[in-house]
C-alpha cells in the first residue's frame, strides 16, 4: 500500500509540474501584458513597473523564478489588486469556496444515495419512477439555470431565502442547491442501478433466509456494496464542484475563488489566473488521491489488483 501511494504522490508531483509549465507559458503567449490598461502612464513609470515585477528578464529566468516561488508557496504578486498577493488572495476566497462546495458535496452524497436506494428497494413503482424523474430533471438542466430558477422562486416570489451574497448559512442554501442538483442526480441513478444488481446476488437472498429483517440487510450488505461505483465517481465529483463553483459563485455573488478567478481574467491579471488555477490542480488531484484509496479499502479485489501491479 506504502508503494502504491508513493508512486501515485510522484505521479501527482510530475502531473502538477506539467500544469504550472503550460500554464505559465500560455499566460505569456498570449498578447499583450499585465499592465496593458496602464495606457495613461509614461514609458519610464512602465519601465519601472516592468523591473518591479520581474517582467523585464528573459521569460527562461521568469519561468524559474515562478517555479521557485510556487515551491515556496509564493505565488507572485496580482497586478490589478495594490498591495495583494496571490497567496492572499486564495486565503481570502477559499474559505467561501470550502464552504459553499463542501456543502454541495454532502448535499449530492447524501440526496443521491438517498434517492437510489429508494428506488431500488421500490423498483418498478411510483417512488421509483418519481426519484428517476426528479433525477432527470437535474441532469438536463445546468446548475446557472438552476440557480437562476431557484433565484426567482425561493427568493424574489416567496421571500423565503436570501438572493445572493453570502454572509449566514441562509445565503449558501440555493448555491449549494444549485451545484449540487447534477451530481446527485447522477449518483441517485448509480446507486440505483448498483443496489438492483446487489439484491439479484445470492448472499442477499442467503441474509434474508437466515431471518435478517431489512434494516440490517440494507445496512450490512446492499448499502456498504453499492457505494463502490459511487466512491469511485467522487473524483470526478470533485472536478464537478470545482469547476461548477465558478459559473455559482458569480450568480449568486459570493466572494470565493470562483469570483477572484472570473473577475482576474477580465483584468488579465495573470499571476492570479496561474495561482488559482495550480491551486485547484493541486486540490483536485489530492482529492483524487484520497478518493483512490478509500476505493481500495472498499474493494478488496480492486486492492489486491492495484498492489499486484504497482509491486
Amino acid at each position: 500500500m506504502l508503494r502504491f501511494a508513493v508512486r501515485k504522490l510522484l505521479n501527482i508531483s510530475l502531473s502538477l509540474f506539467c500544469i504550472i509549465t503550460i500554464t505559465f507559458f500560455l499566460m505569456k503567449i498570449i498578447p499583450g501584458d499585465p499592465l496593458t490598461q496602464e495606457q495613461s502612464a509614461s514609458k519610464e513609470i512602465m519601465e519601472q513597473l516592468f523591473a518591479h515585477y520581474g517582467l523585464d528578464k528573459p521569460l527562461f529566468v521568469q519561468y524559474l523564478n515562478y517555479l521557485k516561488g510556487v515551491v515556496t508557496f509564493d505565488l507572485g504578486p496580482s497586478f490589478t489588486y495594490e498591495g495583494q498577493s496571490v497567496s492572499s488572495i486564495i486565503v481570502q476566497g477559499l474559505p467561501y469556496s470550502l464552504i459553499l462546495g463542501t456543502e454541495a458535496l454532502i448535499l449530492a452524497i447524501t440526496g443521491g444515495i438517498t434517492l437510489g436506494s429508494l428506488a431500488a428497494c421500490f423498483q418498478g413503482k411510483k417512488i421509483d419512477k418519481s426519484m428517476m424523474i426528479i433525477a432527470a430533471l437535474c441532469i438536463s438542466f445546468p446548475n446557472y439555470l438552476i440557480g437562476a430558477l431557484l433565484q426567482y422562486l425561493f427568493a424574489i416570489k416567496l421571500n423565503w431565502l436570501p438572493v445572493a451574497r453570502m454572509s449566514s448559512f441562509s445565503h449558501s442554501i440555493l448555491p449549494a442547491i444549485s451545484l449540487a442538483a447534477l451530481p446527485m442526480a447522477y449518483i441517485a441513478r448509480l446507486t440505483r442501478s448498483q443496489m438492483i444488481e446487489v439484491l439479484s446476488q445470492d448472499y442477499v437472498m442467503t441474509a434474508y433466509a437466515k431471518g435478517l429483517i431489512k434494516k440490517e440487510v440494507f445496512f450490512r450488505h446492499l448499502l456498504k456494496n453499492s457505494l463502490t461505483p459511487v466512491v469511485t465517481y467522487l473524483g470526478q465529483l470533485m472536478s464537478m464542484l470545482l469547476s461548477g463553483n465558478f459559473i455559482v459563485e458569480k450568480i449568486f455573488g459570493i466572494p470565493g475563488l470562483g469570483g477572484w478567478f472570473v473577475k482576474s481574467v477580465i483584468n488579465r491579471d495573470y499571476t492570479v489566473i496561474m495561482g488559482i488555477t495550480i491551486f485547484y490542480s493541486a486540490l483536485l488531484m489530492l482529492l483524487v488521491f484520497i478518493t483512490e484509496i478509500a476505493y481500495l479499502y472498499l474493494d478488496p479485489k480492486v486492492r489486491a489488483e492495484r498492489l499486484n501491479a504497482a509491486s
